[in-house]
């Protein structure tokens, strides 16, 4: 800045506050040995310089003359002290020194870069501060350049990662801070916009464990430098993307001022490329693979967390997706997985809360349309995404364990329900109730326990009670599962098999599992929908179903058959031979009171 420094215009302000203070003679009492004063000024080997209180140079020492000029001749007096040593680069630098020229302010400390006449720069600490009792104030400098430098060899080290060289986590997550900062403001040169690629290594810790870390090292040094070729390709068409090692064998790929999810998606791509040649480790051929996770959005309204958050969701469904691959963040795809979450998080409060309700579908007897039974299927009134149904909930429930939990509360209101409509209607030949049980609950609890203190507690009668199981859950049982069901079995509960003709279906374990009905899948009933409608019947399923029910009376099994939709299904099953039917023919699943009305009904 040209512009001189304000100088005071009163006494006042030329004047600071306080009492003038008196030098001291060499004997002790007060005087002003000036002379001794100056000799020492002039003598000692700390950079100083006088300015007036408008702000120019009056005096400077031999040291100040080495430092700021050098070999050179140009005199320091008379030059204003701001331009030369930088105090109006910057408003508040510049306020402050004006203030302790007019006295308003006690004493300015700056860090400044100075360019040397030599060639060179200086880190120098520029301390102002009045002189007491004289208009002028004393500037001093001490030259820090070797501690400054020393600390950018302490940050380089504390930044970058010892073994790949690059940016490690810290550093990328102050350049990712920074970067989202600066674009939240109004910048017509800027795109607001900012891009990630966050890449992990397909097999990384098969080749730690089995070629030793000292290879590895090796490894995560070459994919670095792989990647830093990378980004000084893309230098020449956009901003060169800063290459990061987050830990282990993760690294990132950020570009600031980002032009689009293609600029990002093409980074992928050419990381991916990179990585596809064979490294050669001192003699030792390796081939690696990555998966990357990418994301590309606007800088406002985003967050560090946020976008670590999505890259990392991202990045896992590249690996789910197949691994060696790129896959780009879907928001609609990221709202499905935290919907997930949020259920799987809730199940359990959910049940101490009572937010699960059961509705029952009738189970009608085929030969004379009359309701034999009824199935207990859960529901889930959430409180957010409002009444689910089970295949949004019971995966996610046997995934955490929360399944032997709600198992049990089904059970045990499912029993209770069947024992109150036999009170209810006791001219009616009582209906069981079939619930379905996963075989986590086998596994990780009493199962028969449980069914034993339920049925006591409801005083409902063991053969009014079916449980059901997958073909896929009873297949090759043994152990304790097969042991629970004979149990159950010998109890006199009746155990079906669920979606009978699903799986890889093994006859021959029907003779040894203590089983009392098969329930055909829906896809067999759907294939002869129709005898002379829209769909014509498909002869391979009635020849199955047909087999299927033969073979299960032989064995002594009872058949009931999903998803009966028409009277035309239902008159083909009753003819084969089937013994009861499920579906919406009959009725959807409803609540409790509806049976009611149709037990009432007759």
């Amino acid at each position: 800045m040209s512009a001189q420094p304000e100088g005071p215009t009163t006494a006042a302000e030329a004047t600071p506050p306080g009492p003038r203070l008196e030098p001291l003679t060499e004997s002790g009492r007060a005087g002003r040995p000036e002379a001794a004063y100056r000799s020492a000024f002039l003598a000692s080997p700390l950079p100083m310089a006088v300015v007036d209180r408008a702000g120019v140079i009056v005096g400077a020492n031999a040291a100040a003359l080495t430092m700021l000029r050098g070999e050179g001749t140009e005199p320091l007096v008379g030059r204003v002290a701001a331009e030369l040593l930088d105090l109006s680069g910057d408003p508040r630098t510049w306020h402050a020194y004006r203030e302790v020229l007019r006295g308003r302010q006690p004493r300015l400390s700056r860090t400044r870069r100075l360019k040397h006449p030599g060639g060179h720069s200086l880190w120098v600490r520029v301390t102002v501060s009045p002189v007491p009792g004289d208009d002028v104030v004393l500037i001093s400098l001490s030259d820090i350049s070797a501690h400054r430098e020393l600390q950018a060899r302490l940050r380089h080290l504390e930044m970058h990662d010892p073994v790949t060289k690059l940016p490690n986590r810290a550093l990328f997550f102050e350049r990712l801070t920074a970067a989202l900062e600066a674009g939240t403001y109004d910048d017509a040169g800027t795109t607001g916009r900012v891009g990630l690629c966050y890449l992990d290594l397909d097999g990384f810790k098969a080749v730690n464990d089995t070629l030793g870390h000292h290879v590895g090292d090796r490894l995560l040094a070459a994919v670095a430098q792989r990647l830093g070729q990378c980004a000084e390709r893309a230098r020449q068409t956009t901003g060169a993307p800063l290459v990061a090692r987050l830990g282990g064998d993760e690294f990132a790929l950020l570009v600031e001022e980002s032009t689009g999810t293609e600029q990002v998606a093409d980074l992928a791509e050419a990381a991916l490329k990179a990585l596809q040649e064979p490294f050669d480790l001192s003699g030792q051929r390796l081939s690696v693979s990555a998966s990357i996770g990418v994301v590309e959005r606007q800088v406002a309204g985003t967050t560090t967390t946020g976008l670590m958050q999505a890259a990392d969701t991202t990045l896992y469904w590249a690996k789910a997706d197949g691994k060696a691959r790129w896959t780009l963040f879907d928001p609609e795809r990221n709202a499905h997985r935290m919907t997930r979450q949020a259920l799987s998080s809730g199940l359990r409060p959910a049940v101490e809360r009572g937010e699960f309700v059961l509705e029952y579908q009738p189970l009608v007897q085929l030969e004379d349309g009359g309701l034999r039974g009824v199935e207990a299927l859960v529901r889930w009134q959430h409180p957010q995404f409002g009444l689910l149904t089970p295949n949004r909930f019971v995966g996610l429930a046997e995934e955490d364990g929360s399944i032997v939990q709600l198992g049990r509360w089904v059970l045990r209101t499912a029993c209770a329900q069947a024992r109150r409509w036999q009170l209810e209607h006791p001219d009616v030949p009582p209906v069981f109730v079939s619930v379905n049980v996963a075989v986590r609950q086998v596994w990780d609890s009493d199962l028969v326990a449980d069914v034993a203190q339920i049925l006591r507690d409801t005083q409902l009668a063991p053969e009014l009670l079916q449980l059901e199981l997958t073909e896929s859950a009873v297949m090759g049982s043994a152990g304790r599962p097969l042991q629970a069901l004979q149990a159950l079995s010998d109890m006199g509960v009746r155990i079906a098999i669920d979606d009978f003709g699903t799986g890889y279906s093994n006859l021959a374990y029907l003779s040894r599992l203590p089983v009392s009905v098969l329930k055909l899948d829906g896809a067999f009933v759907r294939g002869f929908q129709y005898e002379d409608g829209e769909r014509p019947t498909d002869p391979a399923d009635a020849v199955i179903v047909e087999a299927l029910v033969q073979l299960a009376h032989r064995l002594g099994l009872t058949v009931t058959a999903e998803c009966v939709e028409t009277a035309e299904q239902a008159d083909r099953l009753r003819r084969i031979g089937c013994d009861t039917g499920q579906g919406w023919l009959y009725s959807r699943p409803v609540a409790a009171e509806r049976i009611s009305q149709l037990l009432a009904d007759g």
